[in-house]
């Protein structure tokens, strides 16, 4: 046995995050981690990784007991971990942020080899076939590209058990495979690895047994081989079940136009679509494709170079993220805790945060109305949470991403701009989102939704719009599509790319 944990518990207050845990892994398993936001797969990985202290309980490595276990302890056992929350300095480069905890080379007594680092640094990127900037500070990465620096970091070291948590949120398929081919090769040497994913396909793709929490307890641990899609889910949740998209929405009015947009730094290039009232529109491309850049670059974030952007029929040319909320526009990035919430700041602080104008009166906040609306929101989305006053740093990915719609509804937008919005939430929370933009799209409302997930798009939206190196190739309906056209369409415009140079 690699690693064990007895009775494991913890606890929060008065509130059991963890209780009486039993986990085994196996050496050179591939052990799979599921349950729903909250259910205590985070609190699990980062008492093994001695962020957490427990509070009962032994764990046990290659048969004997850790009774002091840090995060330095941690990885002197052989242990290593890539946070779904990407723990990277934002002003470090590549090169700087994958030496974290390491020792630098040195050159003479007290040189810092640079030269030799990152050569280190660019034969593990050649083994795993994996392209990076490594001078640009981290801040400016992409979130894929900050979770391949995650997993450059983790192989710098001999590893026992490589724990994965959400590795895979914003990967493109490419990107995935390259990750999915290392975790073979670190089953093949013998090293264990600990995956936690909501994407139930990687689960069954990759692992040999798994591992079911719910509300912090351990249901079962089941072989893969012997358990089903419908028989994990179960074991996960109470009378859920998952509803497709199954009827065409009737759709209206002309709302949100694009026309031969291209961004100033040209990662769009020529992006044009148009979206009604009612429709659920779908930005798809492969890794490159310029699906958040677009989004950014309608909403205002990123500037543009030509191009037009059209709103309830005005065109909209200074366009900025202030001004685009005043129009009725949102954006729900895929960046949460960057670029959507205030992970310090408490719930109701960060619900109203985009319509503080509203709740001022003569310079003064008009809290008990706070309050009141945020609580509404609460119950209206089902956020898991011990009041308005709780810190949102303190939340499951699920519900912080409930927040994030909370903080966007309160706006009453008739645009709902989506980047991967279910991005590292649970089945359940995944499908309750879905819901929310089809109810609001019923409503009248217009969305447009990017996600890395193909077959979450084929679910979702009315029609698919193909991205190819920042330019619109296809724009085609959602009508029994399936995954392997709405790809060749994807590579049928990257030849014509290519056929055009």
């Amino acid at each position: 046995m690699l690693l064990e944990t007895r009775g494991l518990s913890k606890r929060f207050g008065q509130q059991y995050a963890l209780k009486q845990v039993n986990l085994q892994i196996l050496p050179g398993e591939i052990h799979g981690l599921v349950g729903e936001n909250g259910a205590g797969k985070s609190t699990l990985i980062k008492i093994l990784t001695g962020v957490y202290t427990r509070d009962e309980g032994q764990v046990l490595w290659e048969g004997k007991e850790v009774s002091d276990l840090n995060p330095v302890a941690s990885r002197r056992l052989g242990i290593n971990v890539i946070h779904q929350d990407r723990h990277l300095i934002p002003q470090f480069n590549a090169v700087e942020n994958v030496y974290l905890g390491l020792e630098y080379e040195t050159r003479g007594a007290v040189a810092i080899d640079w030269k030799q680092m990152r050569s280190a640094v660019e034969r593990i990127m050649q083994e795993l076939s994996i392209e990076l900037p490594l001078n640009v500070p981290a801040m400016y990465l992409t979130p894929p590209q900050k979770t391949l620096v995650e997993i450059i970091r983790g192989m710098m070291t001999d590893c026992k058990l490589f724990i994965l948590d959400e590795p895979t949120a914003s990967l493109t398929d490419k990107e995935t495979d390259i990750l999915f081919d290392l975790i073979l090769k670190l089953k093949q040497k013998g090293t264990s690895v600990l995956y936690v994913s909501h994407r139930m396909e990687e689960i069954f793709r990759l692992t040999d047994r798994i591992t079911v929490l719910k509300n912090g307890e351990l249901v079962s641990t089941v072989q893969t081989s012997e358990v089903d899609l419908d028989g994990l889910v179960a074991l996960m949740t109470d009378n859920w079940q998952s509803r497709k998209r199954l009827t065409e929405r009737r759709v209206g009015a002309e709302v949100l136009r694009v026309n031969r947009l291209a961004s100033v730094d040209q990662k769009v290039k020529d992006a044009s679509f148009v979206v009604r009232e009612g429709e659920i529109l779908g930005i798809f491309g492969l890794g490159g494709s310029g699906r958040t850049e677009l989004l950014e670059t309608i909403y205002g974030l990123r500037k543009s170079a030509r191009g037009e952007v059209v709103l309830s029929g005005e065109a909209y040319e200074k366009r900025t993220p202030r001004e685009s909320l005043k129009r009725g526009m949102v954006l729900i990035s895929e960046d949460r805790r960057g670029q959507a919430l205030i992970e310090s700041l408490t719930v109701r602080k960060n619900v109203v945060l985009s319509t503080l104008d509203r709740y001022a009166r003569v310079g003064v906040m008009d809290g008990k109305r706070e309050i009141r609306d945020t609580e509404g929101q609460i119950r209206a989305l089902d956020i898991k949470t011990k009041g308005v006053n709780q810190v949102v740093k303190e939340l499951s990915g699920g519900n912080q991403q409930k927040v994030v719609f909370a903080k966007a509804l309160l706006a009453e937008p008739k645009v709902f701009l989506c980047d991967e919005p279910t991005q590292g939430v649970d089945i359940r929370t995944r499908e309750e989102i879905h819901n929310l933009l089809r109810a609001k799209a019923e409503e009248g409302k217009t969305v447009v939704f990017v996600s890395s997930d193909l077959q979450e798009m084929l679910d979702v939206v009315d029609t698919f719009v193909i991205l190819t190196e920042g330019r619109t190739t296809h724009v085609v309906k959602n009508e029994d599509l399936t995954s392997e056209q709405v790809l060749s369409y994807c590579y049928a415009g990257t030849r014509e790319k290519e056929s055009s140079r």
